[in-house]
Parts: structure tokens; C-alpha cells; sequence
């Protein structure tokens, strides 16, 4: 995620690659891919951390606190840290760094081709302008959603965040039946990727509700209907929400 966001704000313009500091435990595929300067890589903590105006962490989890051991002594009061964690609070952020302005944020893996959906919450220290200049950050990687409660960043986690991987299960799904149904692979894939396209353009270009769309293509007695029977016979609506809930339920567990 953080190769992502490096690339996101390059490729915008919003941020000169010179501009840019890293510190990875591995600086070749950074420095190939972005152009960043190599004296911008540090493979251990350096100073010149503190002269950055805002610290993206994009580390997993169960990393941060190793992480936070490392930066604390070379962070800045004034600088804003963007966290990409899953389940790891403000509250927590702000213990473990010492520091007050905090962005929490949770993107999904389709920023990496810019149509990401990113959530994003920040403490009380972060004030408009600041709030202003990080959501426009996030936005070179997609769209974004502010929301004060942070609770929903964990729920965000379980929708938009895990979402794409739910959306491939189901294409997936599709594309077996298909080829049982005596299409090649290229053809099933090819059937299932433009009919998602589809119908995600004509749902993004109108103002018809899913509910309205699924009763345009399911005429009385057809194939749709069908289909749909099967579907509500095996409640597959509430499964669905059961996997988002536990889902949820696993990102508290991490912010634990």
C-alpha cells in the first residue's frame, strides 16, 4: 500500500518524487518503479524522517508496535501520521508514536489502478486545511469517504476494504458454472468480466436502485427469475452479511 500511495502521488503531480522519503526493508523494486532519488531510502531509521510534513504508516499490525519502537525518538510533534493498519486505533497510533495529528485510513487493493475506495477518520488535533491536504492525498488514489465515528473504519474494513476479494469469489463462482456449462476458460472469463463491467456502468449511471435493475432484468417467469429463487431459497443474502459481520468482527479483534 505504501508503493501505491508513492505512485498515486507521483503520477498526479501532487507530489514531486523528490519529495518523497522511504523506509522499507527493501529499497530495489521502490527505486526501479517511482524514481525516487536513492539517498530518499533508508533501509533502518534515519533524521531525516523528522523533516517530513506527513508519515504514511503502512505496515501490518502486528508490526506497528516494533515500528513505533523504531520512529518515536526521530518524529516531530507538528508532522501528521496517515495510517493504512487495519484495526490499530488512533488511540493506540497516538501512544505508541507520541504524537496527536492522526489520519486512520482504510483503502482497498483498487487504489493500485487509481479506482480505490479509501475511509478515513482523524483525531480532533487535525484541523480543516490538514484534513483538506490528506483527503486529497487519498483522492489520487480514487475515491474517499470522511466519517468522526471511527468505529466505522473497522466496518469499512469488512466492506470496502475485504469487498473486492467477496466481488472476485463471486465472478470466479460464475466463470466454473460457465465453463460447465461448455465455454473455455477465455470465453467464461470474457462472459463474467463484462458482464460485471456492465453492470456496474449502468448502475453508476443512473439513478435506479439494485432493486430496480434486478427487476429490469428478471422477467415473470424467466431465466433471472429463476436464478434469483435460488439464490433467496439458500439465503444467500444473509450469508453474505454473515461473512461481512465476521469479517468486522476480525478487524476489532486486530485493533485489540
Amino acid at each position: 500500500m505504501g508503493e501505491t500511495y508513492a505512485g498515486s502521488f507521483i503520477n498526479s503531480r501532487f507530489i514531486k518524487a523528490d519529495d518523497i522519503f522511504v523506509l522499507s526493508r527493501s529499497i530495489v523494486k521502490e527505486k526501479e518503479t517511482f524514481g525516487i532519488p536513492t539517498t530518499n531510502f533508508f533501509t533502518a531509521p534515519n533524521p531525516k524522517i523528522a523533516e517530513a510534513d506527513i508519515v504514511i504508516l503502512a505496515v501490518k499490525p502486528q508490526d506497528f508496535k516494533s515500528v513505533s519502537e523504531d520512529l518515536k525518538s526521530l518524529l516531530d510533534e507538528k508532522q501528521i501520521l496517515l495510517s493504512v493498519m487495519a484495526g490499530v486505533t488512533i488511540n493506540t497510533i497516538a501512544e505508541l508514536t507520541g504524537l496527536s495529528k492522526i489520519v486512520r485510513s482504510m483503502p482497498n487493493i483498487a487504489t493500485q489502478i487509481g479506482m480505490g475506495m479509501t475511509v478515513f477518520s482523524a483525531s480532533s488535533e487535525i484541523d480543516r486545511k490538514e484534513l483538506f491536504i490528506v483527503q486529497n492525498l487519498i483522492n489520487t488514489t480514487g475515491k474517499s469517504l470522511y466519517v468522526e465515528d471511527e468505529k466505522l473504519i473497522d466496518a469499512a474494513t469488512a466492506v470496502s476494504g475485504s469487498g473486492p476479494a467477496y466481488v472476485f469469489f463471486f465472478m470466479n463462482s460464475m466463470i466454473n458454472a460457465a465453463q460447465q456449462l461448455g465455454f473455455t476458460q477465455s470465453e467464461a472469463e470474457l462472459l463474467v468480466n463484462q458482464t460485471f463491467s456492465g453492470a456496474i456502468n449502468l448502475q453508476n449511471g443512473s439513478s435506479l436502485s439494485n432493486e430496480e435493475w434486478i427487476t429490469k432484468v428478471a422477467s415473470k417467469g424467466g431465466t433471472t427469475e429463476k436464478a434469483l429463487e435460488v439464490f433467496n431459497t439458500n439465503a444467500t443474502e444473509d450469508i453474505i452479511g454473515k461473512a461481512v459481520m465476521a469479517a468486522n468482527e476480525r478487524a476489532l479483534e486486530l485493533g485489540v
